[in-house]
């Protein structure tokens, strides 16, 4: 989209999804109405800084792709009956011209049951994931393989079958009552995995993918402008704008990993931790209260302490128990190990994580050998804590995060 002034680009953006679910609830065929919405974007990117922006923006694009998808209907001679079809449901102003479309439902948004189509159960999550950013998101296939450290050969094959899953399926109207609850519950899930990625990159020589965690935050916002009832989106948001306030002081001028102890708070954007703290501050007195709720309420203690010893740890630790009530987790067990230590001492701590060593997914986890190296720190037991930095060094796909663990086997190993 370049030559567009950035309230231009962020407009496109925005209602990529909403032509692309329009066109996807009238004609099907999710692969091909995905190709031309993005020519109806690269239209829009080419002709509206000369021309200006359309007094009707959506209209103009969701006209636009709606002939470029006639013309592929049409160039495909295999497809005859289609084209025949698809010629008789699109009006002649859209076959003609670029003037916007008109219809009654030309306005109706299913961004919604858009998101619901991407993250439908029949995909596989990474699956999920990449047709969101794609279809959703507006990513380009080259940028979010490079966002999951793939080959792009290998993220299109992966968007290509999505699209070949979902095509048969049809945008109906969004789910209602316990179908919707569970749907949405898949929705939250790919976006806080997007979120996550691009916080802490599982791989690679970068620490974070900033690009994720933006697109992740924009797209909860607009989960959360489509269900502004639903606690848990709100939560999820929250939870997403307070950890994100971080990620200025989470590297160094090398790039270097800076734990959360060890930050400059005066790095943190105040002005999303503020945003973040009033919206879980509204939404946890509303109703049933679910994890991600939780886990904002968590982040929000830990944003408004001036340090690490100004923060309410039994407070920290009380949320974590809560959390720990929803199902066994042992991400949650990890970081409730930690709030342990702060309130009843590392030896109580380490008790906690032992009753993970028989968790096949995160037994051999770098996370859990990095947690039981910084208690044996607390503890006192050097050789234990540079023993088992090391073994976490070992085990990480993250660059920064091994360079940082080496750091400290490194440093622990001088003292002695």
């Amino acid at each position: 989209m370049t030559g567009l002034p950035r309230p231009a680009e962020d407009l496109l953006r925005e209602l990529a999804p909403q032509v692309l679910g329009a066109l996807v609830r009238r004609y099907g065929a999710f692969d091909a109405c995905e190709d031309a919405v993005q020519e109806a974007l690269l239209a829009a990117a080419l002709q509206w800084p000369g021309a200006g922006v359309p007094e009707n923006p959506r209209g103009w694009l969701l006209t636009v792709a709606s002939r470029r998808l006639v013309d592929q209907v049409r160039s495909e001679t295999a497809r005859r009956r289609r084209e025949d079809a698809l010629a008789l449901a699109t009006p002649q102003s859209a076959l003609l011209g670029h003037a916007a479309d008109t219809r009654p439902d030309a306005d109706r948004d299913d961004s919604l049951a858009l998101l619901f189509l991407c993250c439908h159960p029949a995909l596989s999550a990474p699956s999920r994931i990449a047709l969101t950013l794609r279809a959703v998101g507006g990513l380009s296939t080259a940028q979010i393989a490079a966002a999951f450290l793939v080959p792009e050969a290998t993220m299109a094959q992966r968007i290509s079958r999505a699209k070949q899953t979902v095509k048969g399926l049809g945008l109906g109207p969004a789910p209602e009552g316990a179908e919707r609850a569970e749907r949405l519950a898949e929705v939250r899930q790919v976006l806080y995995l997007v979120f996550n990625e691009g916080y802490t990159a599982s791989g690679g020589d970068g620490l974070t993918a900033p690009e994720l965690a933006t697109e992740a935050i924009r797209l909860t916002r607009l989960l959360h402008r489509l269900v502004p009832e639903d606690a848990e989106t709100a939560g999820l948001l929250a939870l997403m704008l307070l950890t994100d306030a971080r990620r200025p002081a989470r590297t160094g001028p090398g790039g270097e990993l800076v734990p959360l102890a060890d930050q400059d708070r005066r790095r943190w954007d105040a002005r999303l931790v503020a945003e973040g703290v009033e919206l879980i501050s509204r939404t946890l007195p509303r109703g049933r209260v679910g994890p991600y709720q939780l886990q904002a309420a968590i982040a929000a203690v830990h944003d408004e302490a001036g340090s690490t010893e100004d923060t309410d740890w039994p407070q920290i630790l009380a949320l974590y128990e809560l959390l720990e009530r929803f199902g066994p987790n042992p991400v949650v067990t990890l970081n409730r190990a930690v709030a342990v230590a702060e309130v009843h001492g590392p030896a109580a701590g380490l008790e906690l994580l032992a009753t993970l060593d028989g968790d096949k997914g995160v037994a051999r986890n770098h996370r859990l050998l990095a947690t039981r190296a910084h208690l044996l720190e607390l503890l006192g037991d050097r050789p234990g804590a540079v023993e088992a930095y090391r073994e976490a060094a070992r085990r990480t796909t993250s660059a920064p995060e091994r360079r940082h663990l080496t750091e400290r086997a490194r440093r622990w190993e001088a003292t002695r």
